[in-house]
């Protein structure tokens, strides 16, 4: 059977493929729709993809991807260089910079301690977020890690390993979100809610 498209463009689709969210039915639509719209969309998409490439690094102090040696938030003097909020990932500091509620700094730790896939503390930017308590004045650690069994081994991991100095450590809280109805919650969330609750 021969290939429905060109070997050049079957490599594309396979490529665009791999992201997250898109099959090879949804990268084999988006890659047409570029192909159509080659001059207005595909041309400049190229261009700027080549661009991020060349450019993109990440933060010699916090992990976020920058273009430059420091990101944005870490230049940022307005921010409190006293509160480090420690994420697993860009993509969780980029939903708390959405939420527009935090005004501290960050740690990206480049995913959680897993055993079973031999990520101990070297393999993540733990040692950096130590060395950062001790050097830059920080008073508060809020620990902002997924509520899985790896994000709380690892969340555990960091405070313990923090637990000499006289540093607040905090967690984001868990349990039923603002609109959410019990009936559609996992027990897991049911559980959590209920042992932060608060009074009324």
């Amino acid at each position: 059977m021969q290939n429905e498209a060109p070997h050049e463009i079957e490599a594309l689709i396979n490529l665009m493929a791999r992201l997250p969210g898109l099959g090879p039915r949804s990268a084999r639509r988006a890659v047409l729709t570029l192909l159509k719209k080659r001059g207005n969309l595909m041309a400049p998409l190229a261009q700027t993809m080549a661009n991020v490439a060349l450019t993109a690094r990440d933060c010699l102090i916090c992990g976020n991807i920058s273009t430059d040696d420091r990101c944005d938030i870490c230049s940022d003097d307005r921010r409190a260089i006293s509160e480090i909020c420690v994420v697993e990932d860009v993509a969780d500091l980029w939903a708390m910079e959405r939420a527009g509620v935090f005004k501290g700094r960050y740690h990206v730790l480049g995913g959680t301690l897993s055993a079973l896939d031999g990520i101990g503390p070297e393999e993540l930017h733990i040692p950096r977020l130590l060395a950062r308590v001790a050097s830059e004045g920080v008073t508060e650690i809020i620990l902002a890690l997924n509520a899985t069994v790896d994000g709380q081994t690892t969340a555990h991991y960091i405070a313990d390993s923090l637990s000499y100095t006289e540093v607040t450590i905090t967690s984001l809280a868990q349990g039923v979100p603002i609109g959410g109805e019990l009936d559609y919650l996992d027990d897991g969330t049911i559980g959590a809610a209920l042992r932060a609750r608060k009074r009324f």
